[in-house]
């Protein structure tokens, strides 16, 4: 045991009841893992691991009975779950694992809580709380957890090549908590020695389902600056294998004397800068992956044109077309999500664009058509692309992006083009003229809609049945 000030970590109804339990059967238990990390932290949260001596399960069981808590069973994982007053409680019996190199799936035999703590991740998340009656509240450090938090270190407990490759997720997960546990008064580092073992063991990631993966990217990007993961990565060349078309963004290429910007530091830039502006009471994962991935399609667009510089014309939509293939290798949803990314990407350029091209009511409509509901994500991921280093280009371009955002906001409360929908629909027209479905039907009511959107005529049934009526009198239709 080690001697630490624990006083009031351990206040919680929850651990006295375990406690009790523990002792009637005689088995040991523990508060292990990331509940013990974050008490020291001065967070501690609602997910609470307890680690017995015997079966966790059968512990589960008893103090479940106790608190009048329906307990979830997890045969193949040996774990039991329950919830009581906002806490969720997890049981496990203490275990020691062996690795077959060719496989992520451990064999697992009953240990001791150190065979269990050996097993663990980082020296940070192997500390422990005694339940134990006659040490209740102390502290079981024996890989000097308490100091590596002290001191701002990601550590594994044993040989980090032996910790890396019995689980390559392991790499992602000193990333990330390196990501996470960062802030302002004290950023954590991953000691050097499992850096370089990440770069030797960067191979074994390909045993890892894209699954996994996929769910440690997610939990990186949700942190408060997330571009210290994709560094990371980087340099470990962990990213290579999980993102290859980000770090096809890194390098400057010079032709002339002239260079383009660093995308690869651009887009994490940008990456943060819609961290630190999504203030809603969730962060907005697909908002942030639309950030990160907003200008991949550059690489491909990139062309030095002697006398004007290095253009990107058409990355945006490029980029966009490559989402969907991003998505399909990562194995993440092809559903409304990658559509929703791949619309931002798809129209990143298009408010800055509108002051060059001026800020028309036309130009404005047809943007609020295209975005629809997701505008206001579309335009703080604008704003956050503003990255120049340059303060007066900086200065000149927030005031004309409140122009714009002006003028969207006129737009919006004048013509109601948001959530547009056509006044005239398919049927009506087939009502009106006693035909059935055919392409006339399509060209009336894209005419319809353009005049719309250009100004021509309202947003109001009335003004489109009378432009209507005229498109199909020219198209040779007759009402009925």
């Amino acid at each position: 045991m080690t001697c630490v000030q624990t006083e009031g970590f351990l206040d919680k109804p929850i651990f006295g009841i375990v406690s009790e339990e523990a002792a009637k059967m005689g088995v040991r238990a523990f508060v292990i893992g990331g509940y013990v990390r974050d008490c020291f932290l001065g967070r501690p949260g609602n997910d609470i691991d307890i680690v017995v001596e015997g079966s966790g399960m059968d512990l589960a069981a008893a103090v479940g009975k106790r608190v009048r808590s329906k307990v979830s069973l997890f045969k193949n994982f040996g774990t039991a779950m329950l919830r009581f007053k906002g806490d969720e409680i997890e049981f496990v019996g203490a275990r020691k694992e062996s690795y077959h190199r060719e496989s992520r799936k451990p064999v697992v035999e009953d240990g001791t809580l150190e065979d269990d703590q050996l097993r663990r991740d980082f020296t940070i998340n192997a500390m422990a709380f005694s339940l134990q009656q006659d040490s209740f509240g102390e502290l079981v450090d024996p890989f000097g957890g308490i100091r590596d938090l002290a001191a701002g270190i990601i550590r594994t407990p044993l040989d980090p090549d032996t910790t890396y490759s019995d689980d390559p997720l392991r790499m992602l997960r000193a990333i990330r908590f390196a990501t996470k546990l960062s802030t302002d008064g004290l950023q954590f580092t991953i000691v050097p020695e499992s850096l370089e073992s990440m770069r030797r063991m960067k191979d074994r990631m390909s045993i890892l389902s894209k699954e996994r993966i996929v769910e440690e990217l997610n939990k990186i990007l949700v942190c408060a600056k997330p571009s210290k993961a994709f560094e990371l990565m980087d340099s470990t060349e962990l990213l290579d294998y999980i993102l290859p078309q980000l770090t096809a963004l890194k390098g400057v290429e010079s032709i002339e004397g002239r260079g383009h910007k660093e995308n690869f530091s651009h887009s994490l830039l940008v990456l943060d800068n819609v961290c630190a502006a999504d203030n809603g009471p969730e962060p907005n994962l697909w908002l942030r992956w639309a950030a990160l991935l907003h200008d991949i399609g550059k690489p491909i667009s990139k062309k030095y044109i002697p006398g004007q510089g290095w253009t990107f014309h058409g990355h945006d939509v490029i980029g966009a077309k490559m989402i969907p293939k991003i998505f399909t290798a990562l194995k993440m949803p092809l559903n409304e999500k990658m559509k929703y990314v791949q619309k931002l990407v798809r129209l990143h350029l298009r408010p800055i664009a509108l002051v060059d091209d001026g800020v028309t009511d036309s130009a404005v409509r047809r943007l609020l058509f295209d975005a629809g509901d997701d505008i206001d994500d579309l335009m703080l991921l604008c704003h956050a692309d503003i990255t120049s280093k340059n303060p007066v280009k900086v200065a000149r371009l927030h005031e004309n992006f409140e122009l714009v955002k002006r003028k969207l906001v006129e737009v919006e409360q004048k013509d109601e083009i948001r959530n547009f929908k056509n006044p005239i629909t398919g049927e009506y027209i087939m009502e009106v003229y006693g035909i059935g479905p055919c392409k006339d039907i399509g060209i009336i009511k894209e005419f319809v809609k353009e005049a719309i959107l250009d100004g021509i005529i309202g947003n109001n049934f009335p003004e489109a049945d009378a432009l209507m009526r005229r498109k199909a009198a020219e198209m040779g239709l007759t009402a009925k």
